[in-house]
């Protein structure tokens, strides 16, 4: 069983995985009846951009409409991952809305990805590569995890322990994630791409994607080929996929909820990162309310994967 990156959640991980009998199928649709709040960045970042949330979705929603290339590229991971199509478009919708505004032609992200290979990129802190900070004493508990997602995922929860906002060894840290002290060597706090994937998130999938897709693996070291992975639609489809299978296992394995068949919330966990640790939150919120007598709390979807469950039959109509 994966490890949770939250310290809370320790006891949540003695208690085993509940059998696949015992899933609960999380239903379509929202469980919210109103939108949650859109983050004050988000809203920002579009006002500056002279634009608005709905004027940048139908940007996103034109170019998957008018991209037969695209769609099929979608169709295709969708089938090698054994994940409905609309999980893949609820991840690229939610980005291109929120997040960044998506181009007007799938070219120019194969344009901008030819750039990162002759970009002099570094995945460093402080003069630190991250190649040589995780092989420090504090990393020892992930030697024996030869799974990317395992071992990056352990490595993200050392990092939030022993590591993040603390002086260690007279350096300090600062109080942010790992993926962005680390992992994002152009624009601090920026993802890129059309499946705005973060080299982090990459690199967990990247054995996913090896033994599925047949890609090569990625390496910490080698930056500018993540970069380039990220940003090249013929690569970074199979990673967004990727991505999302393994949230809905995560919630299937640790959780008991079978989320496969709201691409909202599989939407959401692409947005917030980390479904391990949310998983065995929910589980250990879940077991507590069991005690207590109550009813178990659903998944519930976020802004992003709120829109996505919104707008629901206009993307499915796109399949």
């Amino acid at each position: 069983m994966k490890k949770s990156s939250l310290l809370a959640l320790v006891l949540a991980l003695a208690c085993g995985v509940p059998p696949a009998s015992a899933q609960t199928v999380v239903p379509p649709g929202n469980r919210n009846a109103e939108q949650p709040e859109v983050p004050g960045a988000s809203s920002k970042r579009t006002k500056a951009g002279k634009t608005s949330f709905d004027a940048k979705y139908r940007k996103i929603y034109a170019l998957l409409k008018s991209d037969e290339g695209l769609r099929a590229k979608i169709r295709e991971a969708a089938t090698a991952y054994e994940i409905d199509p609309i999980h893949i478009v609820g991840a690229l919708v939610g980005e291109h809305t929120y997040n960044v505004d998506a181009y007007d032609r799938l070219q120019t992200y194969y344009v901008k990805a030819a750039s990162y290979l002759l970009s002099g990129l570094s995945f460093r802190y402080n003069g630190e590569d991250v190649t040589d900070f995780v092989q420090r004493p504090e990393f020892s508990a992930c030697a024996d995890k030869t799974d990317s997602n395992e071992l990056w995922t352990c490595r993200e929860t050392v990092w939030d322990q022993q590591f993040r906002g603390k002086t260690v060894g007279g350096t300090s840290f600062p109080d942010n994630r790992f993926s962005a002290t680390y992992f994002q060597p152009l624009y601090a706090g920026q993802t890129f791409g059309i499946g705005q994937l973060n080299p982090l998130t990459a690199l967990k999938a990247s054995d996913l994607v090896h033994r599925v897709s047949g890609l090569p693996k990625l390496d910490a070291g080698r930056p500018n080929q993540i970069y380039e992975t990220i940003m090249d639609p013929d690569l970074t489809i199979p990673y967004v996929a990727a991505t999302i299978r393994a949230s809905i296992e995560a919630y299937r394995d640790i959780a008991g909820f079978d989320i496969s068949h709201n691409p909202g919330l599989t939407a959401t966990l692409y947005n917030v990162g980390n479904p391990e640790a949310r998983a065995h939150a929910l589980k250990a919120e879940n077991q507590q309310r069991q005690g207590e007598g109550l009813e178990e709390r659903l998944p519930q979807e976020n802004y992003y994967g709120w829109l996505v469950n919104d707008k629901l039959a206009e993307l499915q109509a796109l399949f």
